[in-house]
């Protein structure tokens, strides 16, 4: 089997396999979101402002807790995810919340095949591109679903950690997109102890790589940040230097763990 070639069935199985354990982690915590806690950090919530009465399209949204937490802010919100285990829980979630959140479940780049609306906002964060082997592409479909004027908010787990070994001792991979990386891993970010296996592929992008296929697409950047910490505690070693802020023991504030970009759509150049 090609792995590159078939990276949306690889793909799919490994998140169809972990929505089941990311249901009952206590990193997502569901029991809390069910009873009204937001999903939502800070850092996006700051770049969204309010969204009461705007119309949100998220991409690659999983089982829909941050779909769901936009929608509880006042947002008509649209959530589409490749796995559709996680979609499907999405929609149960949602109702058990009596949201109004809707779901897709279909690869981005054919979004356009199934979605025939504009936004005021598209959204997307943590743990997104790495997923996606084309981001002019990526940025394409963002364009497509923008009104004129409309907002990109964007918040993504920085390249640099994913140029370290999974235990922060070793550059062990490409800053800059050298082609597909194909791995299996045992557990889940979520649960590393869980008793599953799972093959996924995955590609590297840099920062200029991110702001460049936008540019090209009519977007025009209004801010981009670097943060010296991660929300959430998903990889190894990581220490809570603060509330809610997470870094790598060993590496301190020395290294940036994400970074965000809010661009407006401008119109096709």
């Amino acid at each position: 089997m090609n792995h590159a070639e078939n990276y949306l069935a690889i793909n799919r199985a490994s998140w169809n396999q972990k929505t089941a354990v990311h249901l009952t982690s206590d990193f997502y915590d569901l029991d809390s979101f069910l009873k009204g806690k937001s999903s939502l950090n800070d850092i996006e919530l700051k770049l969204l402002g309010d969204v009461s009465g705007k119309s949100i399209l998220h991409l690659q949204c999983h089982f829909g807790q941050d779909t769901i937490s936009l929608s509880r802010l006042g947002a008509s919100v649209t959530g589409v995810d490749l796995a559709d285990k996680a979609i499907d829980s999405a929609r149960q979630i949602a109702e058990q919340t009596q949201s109004n959140a809707r779901f897709i479940n279909c690869d981005i780049y054919d979004l356009p095949l199934h979605l025939h609306e504009k936004f005021d906002i598209v959204f997307t964060s943590y743990g997104t591109i790495g997923w996606l082997p084309d981001l002019d592409k990526w940025a394409s479909v963002i364009a497509h679903f923008l009104k004129p004027g409309g907002q990109f908010v964007f918040v993504e787990f920085h390249p640099v950690v994913w140029m370290f070994d999974d235990q922060f001792e070793n550059v062990s991979y490409t800053y800059h997109n050298s082609g597909a990386i194909v791995e299996t891993e045992t557990g889940t970010y979520a649960d590393k102890d869980a008793d599953i296996t799972q093959s996924c592929v995955m590609w590297n992008h840099g920062i200029s790589e991110v702001l460049n296929s936008l540019i090209k697409n009519g977007l025009e950047i209004n801010s981009f940040d670097e943060y010296d910490y991660s929300p959430y505690r998903c990889f190894n070693h990581t220490n809570e230097y603060e509330p809610g802020k997470y870094r790598i023991q060993h590496l301190g504030d020395k290294i940036p763990m994400v970074f965000s970009l809010k661009a407006t759509y401008k119109g096709n150049l």
